[in-house]
């Protein structure tokens, strides 16, 4: 039993489902998140299909592992993409406000050409036009589409050091926002916290310094206004996090806190995401 620290850091694997509305999932190992996670997109696709419209989803570029296997899943299924929308839930920008350039080591772009859509047989893939990413010169073009679109039928997400979902950050020290403005936040230009980039440096394998300070991501208000979200947990820093989104105070000092006011959410994480932190020095 852990004392003197947030009582929410007590709660035990078989707890974590208890007292809010969140589905839980436990899977074993950072491989069978990955293959849930691509499986769970696809059948998404399907189901879209199923009901007469092409599916409309948001994802994100972290967790990342599972590009590559619904790319292969496709293929052999032979399932048509070519009117599915992806909107990527964020992308990194330049000191001036401009993404970086796709052959950035670090560009989410970049990462989903790679690992994803040149993975593709070519007349599967998503037309150009429907591999959507905000962009920092109109953010409020992911807004227009999504209501063109009749709305997004699954967000895919994973969920930060701070609790952020996609880049939507915790307001910083100092800053006023309403828990009830901050779930409104639409698709927009903001700062990285420093939270955020550290850890992002650490999962990079560089410094904090190759981190960019700027970004675009969807809102609160696209996330949480999506007809069902499946969000993903494969890190082992994770363990806290998801505790204090389930079991700690709901509302803007953790973002993804307000998945527990969501009627179809469902939080999928590793064994060792699920033990309790094991909190100790190293």
């Amino acid at each position: 039993m852990i004392t003197n620290f947030p009582e929410f850091l007590n709660v035990g694997p078989d707890e974590l489902p208890q007292g809010h509305s969140v589905k839980i999932r436990v899977l074993t190992d950072m491989a069978s998140v990955a293959a849930d996670m691509a499986a769970t997109m696809l059948q998404a696709i399907e189901s879209a299909a199923a009901e007469g419209h092409p599916a409309t989803l948001i994802v994100p570029v972290g967790p990342v592992d599972q590009y590559p296997l619904l790319a292969a899943a496709v293929n052999d299924r032979q399932v048509s993409l070519r009117d599915v929308v992806l909107i990527n839930m964020d992308e990194y920008l330049t000191d001036d406000d401009r993404w970086l350039p796709a052959d950035h080591p670090l560009s989410f772009r970049g990462y989903m050409d790679r690992q994803f859509y040149d993975l593709l047989e070519p007349e599967l893939a998503p037309l150009p036009e429907n591999r959507v990413f905000p962009h920092p010169n109109d953010p409020d073009a992911i807004g227009r589409l999504i209501e063109q679109r009749g709305g997004v039928d699954v967000c895919f997400g994973g969920i930060g050091i701070n609790g952020h979902m996609a880049f939507n950050e915790p307001p910083e020290p100092g800053e006023i926002v309403s828990d009830d403005d901050f779930a409104e936040l639409p698709t927009r230009v903001l700062s990285l916290s420093r939270e955020t980039r550290t850890i992002n440096a650490n999962t990079v394998g560089g410094s904090i310094d190759v981190v960019p300070r700027r970004c675009i991501t969807v809102g609160m208000r696209e996330i949480l206004g999506s007809r069902a979200v499946r969000f993903y947990c494969n890190r082992p820093w994770q363990s806290a996090v998801v505790r204090r989104v389930l079991h700690g105070p709901l509302g803007a000092a953790c973002p993804a806190s307000f998945l527990r006011n969501h009627p179809d959410a469902v939080l999928t994480i590793a064994d060792y995401v699920a033990a309790r932190p094991d909190i100790r020095l190293r």
